[in-house]
């Protein structure tokens, strides 16, 4: 799967939604994962893939369930 496949694209969509949720900015965000600023843009922005471990990680500090990334499992 590329960062253009339509699936991929609502995954970092929920990236964005979840941290907005979560009242965090993507500088707060970074901190809390101990990570660049510009790890998060580019992650959020599809520059740079995010594997499944990396998923668990913004899961955990958005307060939400690896499923919640899942664009057949949710709403």
């Amino acid at each position: 799967m590329n960062v253009y496949d339509p699936a991929y694209q609502e995954f970092i969509a929920r990236l964005r939604r979840a941290r907005g949720e979560k009242g965090l900015t993507q500088v707060q965000a970074a901190k809390l994962l101990k990570k660049p600023h510009s790890y998060i843009s580019k992650c959020e922005l599809g520059e740079r893939r995010v594997d499944f471990v990396e998923a668990l990680k913004f899961a955990q500090i958005y307060g939400k369930s690896v499923l919640f990334f899942s664009k057949n499992l949710h709403d």
